[in-house]
C-alpha cells in the first residue's frame, strides 16, 4: 500500500525519503568509522554503539530502499520469495535493535553501579558473546516467523495495508485457524517485549539509585550524562514500536498504521546518529579529529 494516492506528493515523498535514507546510512557510518579509527572509545559502551550504528543501517535498508523504488515507479508488487526475504530481514534487524539496546542498558549499569569492576565483568569476550547472543534470538524470532507465514497458502495477488512487508500485517492475511500463531505471537512478545523493557527498567532503576547516592551535584550529572543519550534512543525505540502496536490494533486505520511504521523504520534510525553526537562530547571530539584526518 502507498503512503499516499495523491500524485503530486509522489515527488515531495520520493525525495524526502530518498535524503532520509542516505542521511541515515551516511550519519550512522560516521559513528562506526569514529569509534574504529578512535582508541579513546575502544570501550564496551561504544563497541555496542558501533553495533547498534550498523544494525539501524541494515534495519533501514531493508525497508527504504524498495519503497523508494515503489514511489518511483508507482508499482508497489514484490513477488513471494521477495517479500519472505524482506519479512526475514526486518526480523532480523528490528530484533537486534532491541537486544543491543537492552546490552547497553546492563553495560551503563555495570559502569556506574560497579565501576571498580567494570573492565573486569565488561571483558572483550562477554561484549562478544552478549551480541551473539542478541543475533542469534533475532534469528530465532525471524525464522518462527518465517514458519508461521509459510503456513499461508494463499498468497497471490493480495494486497499489505503496509508500504513493506511487515509481519503483524502478513499474519492478519491468514484464513485459517490462528490459535497456534497467536501462542507463538505471544511468546514471542513476552521474549522480546517485555523481557528486554523489564531489564532496561530494572538497569535503570539500579542506576538512578546509585546516583542519587552521590553527594555532589557535579558528579550527579557526570554519572547520568553517560547514559543520557542511551536512554533518549531508548524512549524514541520503545516509542514508536509502541505507536506502531496500537495503530495496527485500531480497526479501518491502514493509513495510519503506514505513517507510524514510516516513524518506526525509517525516522527513529536516522535520528539515532544525532542523538549520539550533539549529546555525547567523547563522540563529537572523534568527529573532529576524523574530519582533520581526513582533510
Amino acid at each position: 500500500m502507498s503512503l499516499t494516492e495523491d500524485p503530486d506528493l509522489q515527488p515531495v515523498l520520493l525525495g524526502l525519503f530518498l535524503s532520509m535514507y542516505l542521511v541515515t546510512v551516511l550519519g550512522n557510518l560516521l559513528i562506526i568509522l569514529a569509534v574504529s579509527s578512535d582508541s579513546h572509545l575502544h570501550t564496551p559502551m561504544y563497541f555496542f554503539l558501533s553495533i547498534l550504528s550498523f544494525v539501524d543501517i541494515c534495519f533501514i535498508s531493508t525497508t527504504a530502499p524498495k519503497m523508494i523504488v515503489d514511489i518511483q515507479t508507482q508499482n508497489g508488487v514484490i513477488s513471494y520469495v521477495g517479500c519472505l526475504t524482506q519479512m526475514s530481514l526486518y526480523a532480523i534487524f528490528v530484533c537486534m535493535d532491541d537486544m543491543i539496546l537492552t546490552v547497553m542498558a546492563y553495560d551503563r549499569f555495570v559502569a556506574i553501579c560497579h565501576p571498580l569492576h567494570y573492565q573486569v565483568i565488561m571483558n572483550s569476550c562477554l561484549c562478544g558473546f552478549l551480541t551473539l547472543v542478541s543475533f542469534l534470538l533475532s534469528l530465532l524470532d525471524s525464522q518462527l516467523h518465517n514458519l508461521m507465514i509459510l503456513q499461508i497458502t494463499s498468497f497471490k495477488d493480495m494486497e499489505i495495508p503496509s508500504f513493506f512487508c511487515d509481519p503483524s500485517q502478513l499474519l492478519n492475511l491468514s484464513c485459517s485457524d490462528t490459535s497456534s500463531d497467536n501462542i507463538v505471537k505471544y511468546f514471542l512478545t513476552v521474549l522480546y517485549g517485555l523481557f528486554p523493557i523489564s531489564g532496561i527498567i530494572f538497569s535503570y532503576y539500579k542506576i538512578i539509585d546509585s546516583i542519587l547516592r552521590i553527594p555532589s551535584t557535579g558528579g550527579k550529572y557526570k554519572a547520568f550524562s553517560t547514559c543520557g543519550s542511551h536512554l533518549a534512543v531508548v524512549c524514541l525505540f520503545f516509542g514508536t514500536a509502541s505507536g506502531v502496536y496500537l495503530s495496527s490494533a485500531v480497526p479501518h486505520s491502514p493509513r495510519k498504521g503506514a505513517v507510524a511504521s514510516v516513524m518506526y523504520t525509517v525516522v527513529t534510525p536516522m535520528l539515532n546518529p544525532f542523538i549520539y553526537s550533539l549529546r555525547n562530547r567523547d563522540i563529537k571530539n572523534a568527529l573532529r579529529r576524523l574530519h582533520s584526518r581526513i582533510f
